[in-house]
């Protein structure tokens, strides 16, 4: 009798260095098969400079590798057709000067900005004009109009994004969070087309 065993690609892998991989590192496998061990630790492919720090390792040429290696076994595949393998070395902590430096420069650029768009739009005006409407006095600093609104600007970007530094508010990821999600989907598909070899068309022959 056929041994079936199911194969789920894993989406992206991230590894330190160069290394032999094993099934059981590109892919999830459920069988009730006695050979599972054996087929989770069966190589696949060595990684090695030539190979750069992205790789893409396409379910098709899995399948076929593991035929001719298990020919009583039926191997089903679910989920992603490939693997992004990428080498990313692990890095030394950022400097703390650096850190101060590019916190300063994001600071005084973002509130650059905010003074920018507030006189761009005349907002002060505003505020003066809207006092004059509901007290009847003019007056060129209204602060009990201008604070509240600064504290609320501040709060208002907060929960925009969702974080207070580390902490989140709730389980909801903030747009910020969905636009690097959608990008990185973009960024892995094409990745996936284009350095898949067998999408080579020098391959198709």
């Amino acid at each position: 009798m056929t041994e079936i065993v199911y194969i789920r690609m894993r989406k992206k892998v991230i590894l330190e260095q160069w290394q032999e991989l094993k099934l059981k590192d590109i892919a999830y496998i459920s069988t009730h098969a006695t050979k599972k061990n054996s087929l989770e630790n069966t190589p696949i492919y060595r990684l090695s400079k030539k190979d750069k720090n992205i790789l893409v390792i396409d379910s098709f040429l899995v399948i076929d590798h593991l035929t001719n290696e298990y020919p009583n076994v039926e191997f089903q595949l679910l989920g992603p057709e490939q693997t992004l393998i990428k080498i990313e070395p692990r890095k030394k902590p950022t400097h703390p000067v650096i850190i101060t430096f590019v916190w300063l420069l994001l600071f005084v650029g973002s509130a650059m900005t905010i003074m920018n768009f507030h006189y761009d739009v005349s907002m002060q005006p505003v505020q003066q004009k809207l006092h004059f409407i509901l007290t009847g006095v003019e007056n060129e600093y209204p602060l009990w109009i201008q604070i509240p609104y600064s504290l609320g600007l501040g709060l208002g970007t907060i929960l925009f994004f969702n974080h207070w530094f580390k902490k989140r508010f709730n389980e909801e990821p903030s747009p910020l969070e969905v636009e690097i999600f959608n990008y990185q989907q973009d960024l892995q598909q094409y990745i996936n087309t284009m350095e898949n070899e067998m999408n080579d068309p020098r391959n198709s022959s």
